[in-house]
């Protein structure tokens, strides 16, 4: 019942803002615009249509102020008074009363926010979707004064977040019971994911220190700044990190008053979601404008500020391969090779002929190459492979989700700061050093000393498990202890044929990867 009441009431609210007006009058059928009419009649809808679309999502709940969230970074699908209007829900959403912040930071840091801190603002500097912030001023450990933000969770989120995925669970089991297409697309495997990191976003502890894997993962790389967590005062309602002072990444009118070079940012953007994603295999995942400033600092000019890390993405050494493989054959334009990981990788069906998915994947990419970003649509792009895979019964990752809309985030910060920018010869070098470090000689090495510790355990016991297979023979087989002695040195046989085979296999691995770096280097030397 609980379902039908919040459909029930999603439905009340788009006829309420005139949402229904959006989708119905942008068809051509003089129907369809008569039963706009109709259905206006005696609504006030004065209001823009932007104003009345972000209010609805912010009534509906902080899943539907998420999807704003990541609409409004695609200015190139959205008319602008919509997308401007989607922006304020990336920081702006309206805050909750501070005495409630104050009584949540008081409840979970047991003490009065007099005593912990030695001032506290309580006007929030940002209001989101899940969490407000307040600045304040610290006395650390050692007795220095730090100015930090102080993050505080909504109250009531779980409940509210709740009542919206079971709805969703529900639809996404509608659609997977009534359609093919459904079942290929996984929506109730999608739900589970998105119900995951939902979750995972409303522990404020969980965020922290993913925001610390993340600053030791980026230390050294010299492109962003992530803030340090005090964690002494981090708990699942509330977290004091480091105060970070910049340019919100939206603001290039002040950016550009500042000197920044807008194309090496763009660089640097990509240069960080690839580094993330293949180097690490964890990234951040929630990176609209509202998230992400640009430090002017003399020490620190030009770099990223990250901030928010309520969502971030993980993928497996295999996850990682597989994507690194795909878009190296797709930078090189072997469509073919595109096309036999998608059969390999089990993600098409194995009768799938590999030069019909060749030349459709061919059809949808071939035309985007050598454009600069303004004349490149992602969301077409994807769009058109949606259709291809829908073709071929391509199975959707859920486990890829959450990378398919940061990649879209990165595109539409590139597009902002350089549309000139070629978003793929940019990320090409990177990925063909990544996997000739995956491949070569220094990954190798790295291998056998992952596996070193493994074997030093195992050797000292290989003595005691010779003489329990001695024993353990000889009563399986009556005491035939000759047979079992005649067995074993046919073993001993075979296995030192197998250690000269692996000792000449890997002499000949490293020559031919020696060779190989030779031949792939060649281009770039001559």
């Amino acid at each position: 019942m609980s379902r039908i009441f919040r459909g029930a009431f999603i439905v009340w609210i788009v006829l309420r803002y005139g949402l229904d007006e959006l989708v119905l009058t942008s068809f051509q059928k003089p129907w369809l615009a008569l039963l706009a009419r109709i259905l206006s009649i005696g609504r006030n809808l004065e209001a823009p249509r932007g104003v009345r679309l972000r209010e609805a999502l912010e009534r509906l709940g902080p899943i539907f102020v998420k999807f704003g969230q990541v609409l409004s970074t695609r200015r190139d699908l959205l008319p602008p008074d919509i997308a401007d209007e989607l922006a304020r829900l990336q920081d702006r959403v309206p805050p909750f009363p501070s005495s409630v912040a104050v009584a949540t930071i008081e409840r979970a840091f047991r003490k009065p926010v007099d005593v912990i801190f030695e001032s506290f603002d309580l006007v929030p500097v940002a209001s989101a979707s899940i969490a407000q912030v307040h600045f304040a001023v610290l006395k650390d450990r050692n007795g220095r004064l730090r100015e930090v933000a102080v993050k505080v969770l909504r109250p009531g989120m779980l409940p509210a977040i709740e009542k919206d995925l079971g709805l969703m669970r529900m639809m996404a089991g509608w659609v997977q019971g009534l359609s093919a297409d459904g079942k290929r697309l996984k929506p109730m495997e999608v739900v589970a994911e998105f119900d995951k990191y939902l979750h995972d976003e409303l522990d404020l502890v969980r965020e922290a220190s993913s925001a610390a894997q993340l600053r030791r993962n980026m230390d050294g790389l010299n492109l962003v700044l992530i803030p340090e967590m005090f964690w002494d005062y981090c708990a699942t309602e509330a977290i004091v990190m480091e105060r970070m002072t910049g340019i919100p990444i939206s603001q290039t009118e002040r950016l550009r008053a500042a000197g920044v070079d807008f194309k090496q940012l763009a660089r640097d953007g990509v240069t960080i979601f690839f580094t993330q994603v293949f180097r690490d295999g964890f990234f951040h995942a929630d990176m609209h404008p509202g998230n992400i400033q640009v430090s002017v600092e003399p020490a620190t000019f030009g770099r990223y500020i990250s901030l928010d890390f309520g969502i971030v993405g993980t993928l497996t050494e295999f996850d990682k391969e597989y994507l690194a493989q795909n878009f190296t054959a797709f930078f090189r334009r072997d469509y073919k090779r595109v096309a036999e990981l998608h059969i390999e990788s089990g993600w098409v069906p194995a009768s799938t002929r590999v030069d019909e998915l060749e030349a459709a994947i061919r059809a949808v990419c071939e035309p985007y190459f050598d454009r600069p970003l303004k004349e490149i649509s992602l969301g077409m792009v994807l769009m058109r492979l949606f259709q291809t895979s829908r073709r071929f019964q391509v199975e959707i990752q859920p486990q890829l989700v959450l990378l398919q809309k940061t990649l879209l985030n990165i595109e539409g910060l590139g597009r902002e700061l350089d549309p000139e920018l070629d978003l793929w010869n940019t990320a090409k070098p990177f990925l063909e050093k990544w996997m000739l470090d995956q491949i070569g000689p220094k990954a190798f090495i790295e291998q056998l000393k992952n596996e070193a510790p493994r074997y030093a355990k195992l050797l000292p016991e290989l003595p005691r498990l010779l003489v329990d297979f001695l024993k353990h023979g000889n009563s399986d087989r009556g005491g035939d202890q000759r047979k079992l002695l005649e067995d074993l040195l046919v073993e001993h046989k075979r296995t030192n044929r197998l250690l000269h085979g692996l000792v000449y296999g890997g002499i000949g691995f490293g020559l031919g990867l020696l060779v190989m770096r030779l031949l792939f280097l060649s281009p770039f030397l001559f």
